[in-house]
């Protein structure tokens, strides 16, 4: 038995909004943009019933030898990213966050680690003295590989690892009480694509004793002008041999995504300036908005923000994916302007730089000369 491809329009036959139309609001009101956002909740749909119809063809032949493998391995390829493997071969970041966690733990503490991944930060609390973490992850199948981590390594005495996002962790329930320390690396090139900031945010004011640690505990993200028109390409067009297939800029990434800057012929217009700063500890973990006025170093055109993170872990001890980090496994991050912005040497210009849910977007305000004149 195999599985068959379901057509968007059988997955929308079972949509509970068929029968209807769906209406947007009166700005956003045009048939182009309704046939796409119809389309696209059809694709959701599609791809829900390809994932069930798979899995049950592959039900039906667990007796086979090598199925199960083979089912584990279909799952982990659209639902896994690829990134945990440099990360956890990322020797730079392992130490670092080993010095760090020996540094924070202490002995007798109550850990909470947010997203277990393989485990590791569990297992780094409990060889730094922890007596109990609790390592929460979401994702069911990285959830039981954790469990299987910490029990060969012979720490399942002292980890449990929950199957729920930190969000819906509860005292009582799934924590004996509120932690001493928590633990967490829910970080993306860009610092917040991962949810990092409504996550420590919960966790701070339900889940951490008072005067409880966090690692990390700080943060900044830092960036330049940039110019890269390959960088650009890869999330913008215009036309392809000679056909307008703009209508493509409709699935383009909101706000950024990751860069190897080294990659890719380059130019920094710009020095580099401090786009936002973050403290875990003490300050709202919310959205934000900033408007820099940097000068312009070299003359070019202007086709987004580069951006970087540097992470404080621990007292003394940083972790950062500077575009000079040629060691890590992190990339940087490329924020794109809405539209190309030729800019010369001496200018100085005002840009704004927002951070809200998980991305950071940028875009131009105004510029002038560097005697004072707007342009």
């Amino acid at each position: 038995m195999t599985a068959t491809p379901v057509t968007s329009q059988r997955a929308y036959q079972h949509a509970p909004f068929a029968p209807r139309p769906l209406q947007l609001a009166s700005d956003d009101a045009n048939p182009a943009t309704n046939d796409l956002l119809v389309a696209s909740l059809q694709a959701h749909l599609a791809d829900l019933q390809r994932t069930v119809d798979s899995a049950s063809a592959l039900m039906s032949r667990l007796s086979e030898p090598a199925t199960a493998l083979e089912l584990i391995r279909r799952y982990a390829a659209r639902h896994v990213p690829r990134w945990h493997f440099p990360m956890l071969n990322d020797r730079q970041r392992n130490d670092t966050f080993a010095a760090a966690v020996r540094q924070v733990v202490k002995p007798g503490d109550h850990v909470l680690d947010i997203g277990s991944g393989s485990g590791l930060l569990a297992m780094l609390a409990v060889q730094a003295g922890a007596d109990r973490v609790i390592s929460c992850e979401v994702d069911p199948l990285l959830a039981e590989v954790a469990r299987q981590v910490i029990h060969s390594n012979g720490l399942s005495e002292h980890i449990t690892v929950v199957q729920k996002l930190s969000t819906d962790l509860r005292i009582g329930r799934d924590l004996g009480g509120r932690v001493d320390v928590i633990v967490t690396e829910i970080v993306d090139c860009g610092l917040i694509g991962e949810g990092l900031l409504p996550t420590l945010q919960h966790a701070r004011q339900e889940l951490l004793k008072p005067g409880g640690r966090l690692l990390p505990h700080a943060a900044r993200v830092y960036g330049a002008v940039l110019s890269c028109p390959a960088a650009r390409s890869l999330n913008s067009v215009q036309a392809a041999l000679g056909f307008d297939v703009a209508t493509m800029n409709h699935l383009s990434t909101p706000g950024h995504f990751p860069l190897r800057l080294a990659t890719w012929p380059h130019q920094l217009l710009s020095d580099d300036a401090q786009l936002f700063a973050v403290d875990f500890v003490e300050e709202p973990l919310v959205d934000g908005c900033q408007v820099l006025r940097l000068p312009i170093t070299a003359t070019g055109v202007a086709d987004g923000m580069l951006a970087w993170f540097q992470l404080d872990l621990s007292e003394g001890i940083q972790l950062d994916n500077s575009p000079s980090n040629a060691g890590s496994h992190w990339m940087q991050a490329y924020v794109p302007f809405p539209q190309a912005w030729p800019l010369s040497a001496g200018e100085v210009v005002d840009i704004e730089v927002r951070w809200r849910d998980l991305h950071i977007t940028a875009r131009p305000l105004a510029r002038e000369a560097l005697d004072g004149d707007p342009r």
